[in-house]
Order: structure tokens, then sequence, then C-alpha cells
């Protein structure tokens, strides 16, 4: 069917690596479904009250940096760029702020760009190979880490996605 993203949560093969993959592609593409259909103002309404800048274009752009931040930044030692770079304090989500200036189908196309490079960057490496940069307190995680991270990180947001597609437009069940 047209328009409608295509997912499974069954992988091709039982190994550790393709079930993982598989995995981190269903939340993916699960976040890519829950945008289906949703109009450029509904996108960038933020129906919580108490979290302004949690819109879909918001929690499309985060998901994206996110993976940037953990595989290009923790994992390859890279420089970290763009919005996250800039985040404070005072201003610790600037992805979600700048997102309000951005047409929902440019996140869409760079999140699905990104995450097919990172599909093939990450075939590249070991699952037990330590990313470069150590988290918080001091220790090196694996790529496996980082692959289950980022499952837990886009399947948290996709929650939040359900409730700011249903409070902006009805929309529910994807």
């Amino acid at each position: 069917m047209p328009g409608v993203t295509e997912r499974t949560d069954t992988p091709p093969a039982w190994d550790e690596r393709t079930q993982l993959t598989t995995f981190l592609d269903y939340a993916r593409d699960t976040a890519r479904a829950k945008c289906e259909g949703v109009s450029a103002e509904d996108a960038r309404k933020a129906p919580l009250p108490g979290s302004p800048l949690m819109t879909i274009c918001g929690l499309i752009s985060h998901l994206r940096w996110v993976e940037h931040y953990w595989v290009q930044v923790m994992f390859l030692g890279e420089e970290l760029v763009g919005p996250l770079a800039g985040a404070t304090d005072e201003d610790p989500d600037p992805e979600m702020r700048q997102a309000v200036d951005v047409p929902l189908p440019r996140l869409l196309t760079e999140y699905e760009e990104q995450s097919a490079h990172y599909r093939r960057l990450l075939a590249e490496h070991d699952l037990n190979a330590a990313a470069s940069r150590p988290i918080s307190d001091g220790r090196h995680v694996d790529l496996r880490w980082v692959m289950l991270h980022l499952i837990e990180e886009v399947s948290r947001h996709n929650g939040h996605l359900d409730i700011v597609r249903e409070l902006v437009d009805g929309q529910t069940g994807v």
C-alpha cells in the first residue's frame, strides 16, 4: 500500500546482530509510520502544556540527533556537530526547538537517510567493539550496548509520538 511504512520485528535470521538490527529498524520505521498523514500544522503543535518542545517535528529531530550522538560522537569518537553542540542547561534540547522551522517531510527524509547510513556503518564493526568515548561513569560501552540503547530510546519516544499524535489530530493505533 503506497504511503504506508512497511515494518517487521521478525528478523530474517536469528543471529544476534540481525535481531538487534531488525528491532532498531522496526522502532525507526514505527516512528516514521506514526508521522504518516499528519498535517504540517499538526506536526508543529505542542499539545502538552508542560512540554512546549514536545511536537512531532521535535521528536523526529531528537531521534535523528540522538542517533548522531551515540553513533558518530560516542561510538566513533567524532566531534559533536549540529544542534546538540549548542545544548546548555538553559536550552538542553535545541534539536527539538529548532525543528519547528523544518518541514516534517525533510526531517523524516534526513532521519531515514541517516538510519540507512548508520545501518551500513555499524555493520562494519564487531558488536564487542568498544566505543571511542566513555559514558558518564567512565566506562566504554560496546556497539551492542549502543544498539540496545538506541532501540530503547527510539521505542520510548514512539510512545511520546503516540500521545502527541492522538492529541493533535486524533490518530491512534500505528
